[in-house]
């Protein structure tokens, strides 16, 4: 039986033994099944010779960030305004990010059964913060969960992102060109994880920011985009002034290191990294073109096949060439290696110092 299927007082005698072997044999913790319908157990811990810390426990098999918004904060603020000195404990098979951060947010501990916790007390004092999956191992139970990997959802987080609201679903369909009810399910689920906010349909606020983190962490850079590597033999240096002169007569952009230092320059060096719609015999061509040697070891220049045309959509002129717009930019170097992710993060620094430059 998966975790997310067994009883809530199952789930709460799983979280007391994680509790037990984070804390150790020295700390003594009771486990009280409540049914009074608020709450579904109380856990003791006991140090010896120190105060007793208590916490009311819900136990949640699955729980959205607007879940937090909504049910855990109202819980959480009437003990709060109460002044009882329990606290409020989560336990559930497992919390995304986001819900983690919502939990923190208010206040609210929390345990997941995959191994991330934030537990504090003060007296006595005791601080734990771990960080367990940041994916969910096991399979969508309900129509709630929905991965945001995917062509269709590209082009839709890219509306997103890139438009300021507010605008409603048919407008991203017909953009996006996917169908409205696609959209429109999409919406529903974005606006659980608090990545939207919608007022009766109207899309009046997008968390660009958070929505560009969830779209990076459902994908993988150089396994969504089927690549090809060459070495230059006269430099990347050389590369770069060929396609300047119209080397390839084909739509490409730019991406990765080089084009993140030219809008937030963090660190020198890294790959050539270009998007070309090109199929595997005429990017052979293209490397002849542009002097470069057909390689898979430590490539100076990769080449990327896009996994949709979306990549090369606010496309900006950058000395000459094109480079792919900021928001894609983020995209790819979240989901990309090595030292891109951090590359990526400095991006995402200069949109927010900047959104007015490139936001339409």
């Amino acid at each position: 039986m998966e975790p997310s299927e067994e009883p809530k007082s199952a789930l709460v005698d799983h979280a007391v033994r994680s509790l037990q072997a984070l804390l150790g044999s020295k700390w003594e913790i009771t486990n009280e099944v409540l049914d009074d319908g608020a709450f579904d157990a109380r856990v003791r811990l006991v140090f010896p010779g120190s105060k007793v810390v208590e916490f009311l426990v819900l136990a949640e098999r699955e729980l959205t960030p607007r879940d937090i918004n909504g049910k855990i904060a109202q819980t959480h603020s009437i003990l709060r305004h109460a002044h009882v000195w329990q606290s409020l404990l989560v336990v559930s098979p497992w919390l995304s990010p986001r819900t983690q951060h919502e939990l923190r947010e208010h206040g609210v501990d929390y345990l997941d059964l995959t191994g991330n916790v934030s537990l504090n007390s003060d007296d006595p004092l005791v601080r734990i913060h771990l960080q367990g999956l940041t994916k969910s191992s096991s399979k969508p139970s309900t129509g709630r969960t929905i991965t945001l990997a995917g062509s269709r959802t590209g082009r839709i987080v890219r509306f997103l992102v890139d438009h300021a609201p507010p605008y409603q679903a048919k407008d991203v369909a017909q953009t996006a060109k996917v169908s409205t009810a696609w959209v429109s399910r999409l919406l529903g689920q974005l606006e659980e994880r608090l990545l939207i906010q919608r007022e009766n349909r109207v899309i009046t606020k997008v968390d660009w920011r958070g929505l560009l983190r969830a779209r990076a962490a459902a994908g993988d850079l150089l396994r969504d985009n089927p690549h090809h590597g060459g070495l230059a033999l006269n430099g990347v240096r050389d590369v770069l002034e060929r396609l300047r002169s119209g080397a390839i007569n084909r739509p490409f952009a730019i991406t990765g290191p080089h084009a993140a230092r030219a809008l937030a320059p963090l660190s020198v060096g890294g790959q050539l990294m270009v998007y070309v719609d090109a199929s595997e015999h005429e990017v052979t061509g293209l490397m002849d073109d542009l002097g470069l040697l057909p390689t898979d070891e430590s490539p100076d220049v990769l080449f990327l096949k896009p996994q949709d045309p979306v990549v090369f959509e606010g496309a900006r002129v950058v000395e000459g060439l094109p480079h792919i717009a900021p928001s894609q930019l983020v995209l790819d170097g979240l989901a990309g290696p090595g030292r891109m992710p951090a590359e990526a993060e400095a991006v995402l620094a200069w949109m927010a110092d900047h959104e007015d430059e490139w936001r339409r």
